[in-house]
């Protein structure tokens, strides 16, 4: 036996009310799942900028870490060159000092050369006596004497000198390739802290991204489970409209059968008024018209 039809009709609305939340449910949850797909859209493309940016940073790091590698390479070199050409100096000084002390001579080729042309000079432009310019005759005489004994140190002074300016310039050249050395590992340096910084974040974001995909999943889920829910309760809704109909029918029918049944009853009485010749009233009438 079906229920009353103002029973099916209450059931069905609040079926539809019921319905009505789930559609809303589903919506919402549908918005809350595409937002986090958005969500995680935005992070993979930040993730991805990331890795290129640690990729070209770290690429940058070791070009740095390789000039650093080679302006030490040079350096060392250098120093190399420089403390074989200190060691030659000791060796050419200690020569010279030998010769110095086997001829009583201190002072270089280059002195006594200044020494003779000032001399020369002074006889030259000076009026001199003659016992003055005599005696500094002499004394050129004896310069000459002893420039001329010094010939065979004035190599090793050539030598020292040569080798004192090379060490001069090469030292610089070494300092320069030490300073290239300090700023480039510096600025290499910042690059590998750079690059272990864009690490990190990258592991945090994809860490919020594996987030993201579980809540994604998660409300995948949720809207499969209203998704069930709302269609055994359209199914429900299908079998109440069909149930409503049959009842709606039903009514109708009795309905319909009642009014047939009154109609006959009323025609019956008003026959019975004429039978009787009882007077008519307009309703008996129009029972009579309708008979």
């Amino acid at each position: 036996m079906h229920p009353s039809n103002s029973e099916t009709t209450k059931q069905i609305n609040e079926l539809k009310k019921e319905i009505q939340e789930l559609r809303k449910s589903l919506n919402q949850v549908n918005d809350q799942k595409e937002a986090l797909f958005d969500k995680r859209e935005k992070l993979g493309k930040e993730i991805i900028s990331l890795i290129n940016t640690t990729k070209n940073t770290r690429k940058v790091r070791d070009e740095l870490t390789a000039s650093v590698k080679k302006h030490k390479e040079e350096r060392k070199k250098l120093n190399q060159d420089i403390t074989h050409k200190i060691d030659k100096i000791k060796k050419l000084n200690q020569e010279k000092r030998d010769l110095e002390h086997k001829k009583g001579i201190k002072e270089s080729p280059s002195q006594i050369k200044r020494e003779m042309d000032k001399i020369e000079r002074t006889i030259e432009t000076s009026a001199l006596s003659f016992d003055k310019e005599k005696k500094l005759m002499k004394q050129v005489k004896e310069l000459k004497k002893k420039y001329k004994s010094l010939k065979e140190m004035s190599g090793v002074w050539d030598s020292t000198h040569d080798l004192s300016k090379t060490i001069d310039e090469e030292k610089k050249k070494a300092d320069e390739h030490h300073k290239q050395i300090q700023d480039l590992a510096k600025e290499s340096q910042e690059k590998h802290e750079t690059s272990i910084e864009n690490s990190k974040k990258i592991q945090e974001l994809r860490e919020q991204e594996e987030k993201i995909k579980k809540d994604t999943i998660s409300k995948k889920e949720e809207l499969s489970k209203i998704n069930d829910q709302l269609k055994e309760k359209l199914k429900k809704l299908s079998e109440l409209d069909v149930t409503f109909k049959e009842e709606k029918k039903t009514k109708q029918d009795k309905q319909e059968k009642n009014r047939k049944k009154t109609i006959l009853e009323r025609q019956k009485e008003v026959e019975e008024k004429l039978a009787k010749g009882e007077k008519l009233t307009t309703e008996d009438l129009l029972v009579m018209q309708n008979s």
